[in-house]
């Protein structure tokens, strides 16, 4: 599916035109149709992605994986040890093991 199917695909599902879409982020109107023919300046490709809260690897079809990873969003990963320090060594194991979580959960 190409860029311009992915972002119909997305409007369809939020119920939105493109005309629409271009308001709200700030894209000269007809812009989305033309990328068909003419590469889209990333900048635009951004605001679409974040717009929909997607990867531009989605809307380019690259990936099928909509969520963003990493930078995008910030969580938060407690652990309680009744007043016990951390060592580094057990909070290095700590990351790595949350890195080994995060690869099984994208598999």
């Amino acid at each position: 599916m190409g860029l311009v199917n992915r972002i119909k695909f997305l409007c369809d599902e939020k119920g939105i035109t493109f005309a629409e879409l271009e308001r709200s982020v700030g894209i000269s109107n007809g812009q989305i149709r033309r990328w068909d023919k003419a590469s889209p300046k990333i900048d635009n490709v951004n605001k679409v992605a974040d717009y929909f809260k997607v990867t531009t690897d989605y809307l380019t079809g690259r990936t099928n994986e909509r969520t963003f990873v990493d930078n995008y969003e910030i969580e938060t990963i407690a652990a309680h040890h009744d007043g016990e320090e951390w060592t580094e060594e057990e909070l290095d194991e700590i990351e790595r093991f949350k890195q080994f979580v995060k690869m099984k959960r994208s598999q």
